[in-house]
């Protein structure tokens, strides 16, 4: 096998399955509308999110879809929180909703990664021409 190999350690894979698991209990809380337990679950989510974006930011392709997922979790929290305490529905802000701030998370995620993926297609077809 010529292909580069793309290994991590057990406990780090370990994290990122346990990560899944609070994300899960996170959203079915959210879905049961178990409010306590929603609440109580960002935390290890985020905390995870957070700690496997920093443990993998000496990978750029990495750090860019893990800060994704940490936005991507922001986003998710908040629009569970405004439906949890009924404000999801409401204008805060120039008539701009609980819910619909979920997108500044959101798009800044998608941000990270539209950048890098942009960045990398320019590296390519800069080597190829």
């Amino acid at each position: 096998m010529s292909a580069p190999m793309y290994t991590i350690p057990l406990s780090h894979r370990r994290t990122e399955n346990l990560h899944i698991v609070f994300w899960l209990i996170k959203d079915i809380s959210w879905c049961l509308m178990w409010r306590t337990l929603g609440m109580i679950m960002i935390v290890p989510t985020l905390g995870a999110a957070i700690f496997i974006t920093w443990r993998a930011r000496h990978l750029r392709e990495d750090l860019a879809h893990n800060l994704a997922v940490v936005f991507w979790i922001t986003a998710n929290a908040w629009w569970m929180t405004a439906e949890f305490f009924e404000f999801d529905e409401v204008a805060l802000w120039h008539g701009i909703s609980g819910r619909q701030f979920a997108l500044i998370p959101f798009c800044i995620g998608a941000g990270i990664l539209a950048w890098h993926y942009l960045a990398r297609f320019v590296a390519v077809h800069t080597a190829n021409a």
